[in-house]
């Protein structure tokens, strides 16, 4: 069993309660110092790290950013690449965790016909979320 410090107890428990949802490194670091909590940005991304080579949390790079997202995986669905898409809003920003056996039809589709395999980690579909489609 890997050790973990109180930092790295402490980022687990935030990524936990954020199960589901995509966060950086800098919305992360925030949380922690509006908190109070002593946790240095560096600390935040060698621990993130941590989590992502243990298969415990996964990272998202975005295109056309330097910028990477992380995501809490689950106590038991540890795994290296999780099978999902992405859908990003080019209006607020907002990245969504898809998992959709239709766009696995049209990866798989893709793959026998044309002879190209997607990283379906890093596919990512843009448009406009529900909420920003309300708003036009």
């Amino acid at each position: 069993m890997p050790y973990n410090t109180k930092q790295m107890n402490v980022l687990k428990e935030y990524l936990e309660k954020t199960e589901g949802e995509h966060v950086s490194a800098a919305d992360i670091y925030e949380y922690f110092k509006s908190s109070g909590s002593n946790i240095g940005m560096t600390t935040v991304y060698r621990n993130l790290e941590k989590l992502v080579d243990r298969g415990e949390v996964a990272k998202y790079d975005l295109p056309g950013s330097d910028s990477s997202c992380f995501s809490f995986i689950g106590k038991d669905r540890k795994c290296k690449k999780p099978a999902c898409y992405h859908l990003k809003c080019e209006s607020c920003g907002k990245l969504i965790h898809m998992d959709c056996g239709e766009v696995s039809k049209l990866s798989d589709h893709i793959k026998e016909k044309h002879g190209f395999q997607i990283d379906v980690v890093r596919t990512i579909f843009y448009g406009l979320c529900e909420d920003c489609r309300r708003e036009v």
